[in-house]
């Protein structure tokens, strides 16, 4: 301790997500006095919100589960997925994630008792049809946890709104969840439905407190990790600024615990895992193209740019400020989004723009979806909002965001005008404001191809992604059903996000660089607070968590570098323009 600061530590991680805990975890099994630091009250940021998948090719639990890959496989898929869109992303960053990801599984099984992974098997990469894709699946997903092992800091992890009814304290893992989805045209799915619910009361009964999300099960794992090994971690919490030494070095952050300034000395350094800006209004408006929205957002409440803004001010650079982790959801009452997931995929619902035109793969990979909505803005026909057509039989067999199948609309939705019904498709199209004969020629055409099996216009149901999480029993195409029998349904569409993509432009030792390409010495970014690996593109379920922990993993490694070799060479590939 000296008289400039009133804290010291080796490592100060800035965020309490998928990120900020692999790297506290990372950093405290390499002996270096970590603090973590979290701006709400709550720990697990976006992530505990998520299914808590991670996209990491050849780690050791597919691996030791049976999963056929080769680094040569994922290196041609990643590649091939980056270049549907020319992403500069360096290939000493490509080889970092793919190279490192694996260990950082490893570390964690290995530090954290209770965080365990199972390969969630046959859930294809999001374009497995190019080079080196695999519809055998790279994803990984945790166990359940009983988070009594937090002791107190149970209370304070981060929860959500579940997605589907969890009764009786049922907690759902990502493949179970796409079981369910069948629930009104499968027994099996029912059948499984009750045995979760049986599964869940067992537990209750037994006095176990279960996380409910794959999300909360990764962050519980994590957490009990650091309280076992005393590691602190600080709510209400917020980085006010950074601290540097008179050769630009990053020593250290002005932070706000609860109303008191605090200065804190990071001997080795800090790590940025703050989350992006989506909840930051000005940010979005800056770097986004409108319409947009903070409401729209499924981020975690404080991430409003803070780490971003706080790299920028100190020089550095920042890539893909202009995307996001896109999903399309269902606008609510509230003026909010419900994730629509499960639903694009199932036979007989469809998407279209204020001209009553569809415009897309409905079923595509949700990032691509919401492609489709800005590049048809940009050509003067609205499609924020668009509107997403099911039909009675729809409704009677598929889940619709928070209804379930048969379950009636509340009167609300319809209130707001978020949700139109009618009992034609002219009549539709009178409420939605559409006009009517390009949506009944739009249906007519739809349900030609739901007969044949076929999508002529847009290939729905091509991609055995498309398939994951349509009907087995729609033949010949599990994603495509005609719209033909009444009431019908229309409800707005936004391009919802699970988070900004932008960020601080980093090296593959997850440094923070400047606009030059040298590096800031001491910063380093990992998760939404930094440009993605990916580009603007997903190459698999989990590519937003699995990159975000495999990074700061690589930060803490760095960390330790630094203080066992005093070393910070300059960077010699910016990696991304």
């Amino acid at each position: 301790m000296t008289d400039a600061y009133d804290y010291e530590c080796d490592a100060l991680i800035v965020g309490s997500g998928a990120a900020g805990l692999a790297a506290a975890v990372t950093s405290s099994s390499l002996g270096l006095n970590t603090l973590v630091i979290e701006k709400t009250k709550y720990y697990g940021g976006t992530t505990a919100y998520s299914g808590g998948g991670m996209w990491i090719p050849n780690n050791p639990v597919l691996q030791g589960q049976g999963m056929r890959d080769t680094p040569e496989a994922a290196r041609r898929y990643l590649d091939a997925v980056l270049a549907l869109n020319d992403d500069d992303v360096s290939d000493a960053r490509r080889t970092a994630f793919l190279s490192e990801g694996p260990k950082a599984v490893a570390l964690l099984e290995k530090q954290c008792r209770y965080l365990r992974f199972d390969w969630v098997k046959d859930y294809p990469d999001y374009h497995p049809e190019l080079p080196g894709g695999t519809t055998d699946g790279r994803q990984i997903q945790p166990r359940a946890v009983d988070t009594r092992v937090l002791g107190s800091a149970a209370a304070q992890m981060r929860r959500a709104t579940p997605m589907v009814p969890q009764p009786f304290g049922m907690w759902i893992r990502i493949d179970e969840a796409r079981d369910l989805g069948t629930f009104g045209t499968s027994w099996k799915a029912r059948v499984l439905a009750v045995r979760l619910a049986l599964r869940g009361l067992v537990a209750k009964l037994q006095g176990k407190k279960m996380a409910m999300s794959g999300g909360q099960m990764l962050i519980a794992g994590m957490r009990a990790g650091l309280v076992e090994h005393d590691v602190p971690l600080w709510l209400q919490t917020s980085m006010q600024s950074l601290i540097t030494g008179d050769d630009g070095e990053v020593v250290g952050a002005v932070i706000d615990r609860e109303g008191t300034p605090v200065r804190v000395r990071a001997r080795l350094g800090v790590v940025l895992a703050s989350g992006g800006f989506e909840r930051d209004a000005d940010m979005r408006s800056t770097y986004q193209q409108p319409p947009t929205s903070t409401r729209w957002t499924l981020g975690a409440p404080g991430n409003a740019g803070d780490g971003i803004r706080a790299g920028m001010e100190l020089g550095a650079a920042v890539a893909l400020m202009d995307d996001s982790w896109w999903g399309p959801g269902l606008l609510n009452p509230e003026g909010r989004s419900d994730f629509l997931l499960t639903e694009r995929q199932a036979p007989g619902g469809m998407m279209v723009n204020s001209a009553g035109k569809r415009f897309t793969n409905e079923s595509a990979p949700y990032v691509n979806v919401c492609h489709a909505i800005y590049e048809g803005e940009a050509t003067g026909v609205t499609h924020v909002p668009s509107w997403f057509i099911v039909d009675k039989t729809y409704r009677n067999r598929y889940k619709l965001g928070r209804f379930l199948p048969r379950q009636r609309i509340a009167a609300s939705w319809f209130e707001a005008g978020v949700v139109k019904r009618a009992d034609t498709i002219r009549d539709l199209a009178a409420q939605m404001g559409v006009p009517a004969d390009n949506l009944v020629q739009t249906v007519e055409r739809f349900n030609s191809f739901a007969r044949t099996g076929r999508d002529l216009d847009f290939g729905r149901g091509d991609s055995a992604y498309d398939r994951y999480y349509g009907d087995p029993s729609r033949r010949p195409n599990p994603c495509l059903g005609p719209i033909e029998t009444g009431p019908f349904f229309a409800l707005k569409v936004v391009p919802g996000d699970l988070g900004t993509k932008g960020g601080l432009l980093t090296d593959e030792h997850a440094r923070v660089l400047r606009e030059g390409g040298s590096v800031i010495a001491g910063l380093y970014a990992a998760g939404n607070t930094s440009a993605a690996v990916m580009g603007h593109e997903y190459a698999g379920p989990g590519a937003t968590i699995g990159p975000a922990v495999t990074f700061a993993y690589i930060a803490s490694q760095h960390l330790a570098a630094r203080r066992d070799h005093d070393i910070d060479t300059p960077a010699t590939d910016a990696g991304q323009d």
